[in-house]
């Protein structure tokens, strides 16, 4: 981020109770934050290195986790949290690699192998003793739960007793009642750990949250934020059309009225028909002063032979900065640029060591503003996610069908599109789509899939239509189930679903001769293609 950015008022600010989370690197951190938001409680994910015992004083948690982690605690120079957790006086709870820190740190041991590794479903049972964190376990005398560990406590700290065991973790759970430390070697954040959301609620319970994270909180906080930061000025909207940049402007306009201008950027890569609808949405419905930027051959021309993933992110990225500057001279006093950034957004391109060899993707809409526009950013959405964001929505009163939308990125169609963007092949991508969602609308499955979309392949196949022979791109279908976009699995369509939907595209939409279905998860893969 730049210095120059100014972002509203925070949650963090501007609420009473507030968790942290230490990251140490897991996949899987970003999970326990949706565990505890779901039960009203508002936390941050910080990186370990960025927690200091000046950040602990400022930041002031009521308790602390420490995420797992792909380390090593036995390696020398492997990461630590800072020293001020176990002093803040506060409950504090670690996950797989953070039980083992905490362990290490306050005069226990770990172990590399010997046998004691465990990856996967596992059993833990519960001893004699009893902890106020398991309240709800162990009703059948033992409980499923995620093991995903190499290395093993040994010893346990001073002052720690233990109340579960597994085959391969005789340290499974351990808590120090007296300091308020607990600490798990298993992730109780993913769903194989079924009972692992009510260990979190009884956490939050022991450490006294209220339970004050609410989107109707939310909503009266960011509108007196939002005035605050803005005052008289006046501020410019990137709308892309989907929920969350929606959600950002209908919230504004109601912070500020008039204050607010949404330019929407058609910028070529749109679904077929979809900018018609949101212009005549946002103009009919809300009143809202919008911009209808057609700078169709601006981006398609700049597109225009690209095939790197990371590349097309960049250039769209920098065009519709340079379209919110062309728009923004014009508009007097325009001082803030807003756009709809999620928290997953912020997570996916920030690494946890602070390094871009594990940032997973960029995001057009993160990393701040260059210096010569002039503006400031105002990203109302940024500490949300995706499913509180739609909670928001409802609570602005966006109309439940436009609120259920699936997602729709950024970039548009050209992360659909592998390999070279050309108008051609946008043009069948567009019409392909169209027939895929029919097809779900149809069979009513719309509401039931966290999105669904069509990629065209950077392949040509032969193919046989009629007598004659075709040569065409192949496509893949995508859809997945998901809460919050971090996570997902893909839909389990019929098969007979699969070969109508397949029929339709082929004979529908010239330009494609093959169809099929992408079954890959999140990870390892990602939602998107690209």
């Amino acid at each position: 981020m730049t210095d120059q950015i100014i972002a509203p008022a925070t949650a963090s600010d501007i609420i009473h109770e507030k968790l942290l989370i230490i990251d140490f690197g897991s996949q899987v951190t970003q999970l326990i934050a949706r565990r505890l938001r779901e039960s009203s409680v508002y936390c941050e994910i910080h990186p370990y290195q960025n927690v200091t015992d000046a950040f602990l004083t400022e930041f002031n948690p009521k308790a602390v986790i420490l995420s797992g982690g792909p380390d090593s605690v036995t390696r020398e120079g492997s990461p630590r949290a800072a020293d001020g957790v176990f002093t803040l006086g506060v409950p504090v709870l670690g996950i797989c690699y953070g039980q083992q820190t905490m362990m290490t740190q306050l005069g226990g041991k770990v172990e590399s192998g010997h046998g004691t590794a465990e990856f996967g479903r596992a059993f833990v049972t519960p001893t004699e003793a009893k902890l106020a964190i398991l309240d709800g376990w162990f009703e059948d005398g033992k409980e499923q739960v995620w093991m995903s560990h190499g290395d093993h406590v040994s010893e346990i700290a001073p002052g720690f007793e233990v109340y579960g065991t597994s085959p391969n973790a005789p340290y499974a759970i351990t808590g120090d009642v007296s300091r308020n430390f607990y600490a798990v070697q298993f992730h109780p954040e993913v769903h194989h750990t079924p009972n692992g959301a009510k260990l979190y609620e009884n956490f939050v319970k022991l450490a006294g949250f209220s339970g004050d994270w609410t989107m109707g909180a939310y909503r009266e906080q960011a509108i007196a934020a939002i005035r605050e930061q803005v005052g008289d000025n006046h501020v410019i909207c990137g709308l892309s059309g989907g929920v969350d940049s929606s959600v950002a402007a209908v919230l504004i306009h109601e912070a500020i009225g008039d204050q607010l201008t949404c330019v929407f950027v058609d910028h070529g890569l749109l679904r077929k028909g979809e900018a018609e609808e949101v212009v005549t949405m946002f103009r009919d419905n809300y009143k809202m002063k919008l911009i209808h930027a057609d700078e169709q051959e601006l981006f398609l021309g700049e597109l225009d032979g690209q095939s790197d993933p990371e590349t097309k992110r960049k250039i769209i990225g920098k065009l519709f900065i340079d379209v919110f500057q062309k728009y923004a001279n014009e508009i007097e006093d325009a001082k803030f640029l807003a756009q709809g950034t999620l928290y997953p957004d912020v997570i996916e391109s920030v690494s946890f060591s602070g390094g871009p060899s594990v940032t997973i993707k960029s995001h057009h809409n993160v990393g701040g503003l260059p210096e010569k526009m002039g503006l400031k950013l105002v990203e109302p959405l940024r500490e949300l996610f995706k499913d509180e964001v739609r909670e928001l929505g409802v609570e602005l009163g966006l109309p439940k069908s436009f609120i259920g939308r699936h997602p729709f990125p950024g970039p548009g169609l050209a992360i659909r599109c592998p390999g070279e963007i050309t108008r051609a092949k946008l043009d069948i991508l567009r019409e392909a789509d169209a027939v895929y969602i029919d097809q779900i609308r149809k069979h009513g499955l719309y509401d039931d899939i966290w999105q669904a979309f069509v990629a065209i392949l950077p392949v040509k196949t032969v193919g046989v239509m009629g007598d004659g022979r075709t040569y065409d791109y192949a496509c893949a279908l995508r859809a997945v189930t998901s809460v919050d976009g971090m996570t997902a699995d893909y839909y389990p369509f019929e098969h007979d679903f699969l070969g109508e939907t397949a029929t339709r595209i082929i004979n529908e939409v010239p330009g494609i001769n093959r169809v099929t279905y992408d079954i890959t998860s999140k990870p390892p893969g990602t939602i998107e293609w690209e």
